[in-house]
């Protein structure tokens, strides 16, 4: 397991290499918690981190996402009230779930520099979940984490302590008709979507 702080340079094209690998997971901060990534195209990946974290195979993971642009790209037929959530509030703690052809996607930005800068230098999204057992409280630090998981990860980017009252993002799915509904409620507020959409 490969440890680096964020502030080393090295760090984006290290965890690169390792995404690269077939099942090559990383422990990763963001504005909110402590989460476990992969490459979104790499069914072993993802399967290993369901088996760090066991974690029901009928919860989906969530799309990291480098910007808005790529967002954009990857779902151009999102509903209305999800591009005026995204223009809002990405990159920040909102997870976004919209249509995705015949099923649904859940994607967000996370606000966090050497996340972003992690997944711009990789170029594609990448697939995640909070790094803490299915159930448990999120992890706000790399050693709780770490205590958690059935398995290590193969790389961990270093943030250091999030603050202990950092809230795991909203959750809001859009349905194709535009309906909305909140499944987590977290830092971004019902009062903040419906003013979003004014």
């Amino acid at each position: 397991m490969i440890r680096i702080p964020c502030s080393d340079a090295s760090a984006a094209a290290v965890f690169r290499d390792i995404l690269r690998h077939g099942d090559g997971v990383l422990l990763v901060p963001t504005e909110t918690v402590y989460g476990l990534v992969c490459d979104a195209a790499h069914e072993a990946a993802r399967t290993k981190i369901y088996e760090m974290k066991r974690r029901p195979a009928s919860k989906l993971l969530t799309l990291f996402f480098a910007s808005r642009e790529a967002v954009e790209a990857a779902f151009p037929d999102m509903p209305e009230p999800a591009k005026r959530f995204a223009a809002a509030f990405c990159p920040g703690p909102v997870t976004l779930i919209v249509p995705d052809g015949d099923a649904f996607t859940g994607f967000r930005i996370p606000d966090h520099p050497a996340l972003l800068k992690l997944l711009a230098a990789y170029g594609r999204p990448l697939a995640s979940t909070s790094a803490n057992l299915s159930g448990q409280p999120p992890a706000h630090t790399v050693d709780e984490a770490l205590a958690s998981l059935v398995i290590l990860p193969d790389g961990v980017l270093d943030g250091g302590a999030i603050p202990p009252d950092s809230e795991a993002s909203t959750v809001i799915k859009i349905e194709r008709d535009g309906a909305w509904s909140i499944l987590r409620p977290g830092p971004v507020t019902e009062d903040m979507l419906h003013a979003a959409l004014k």
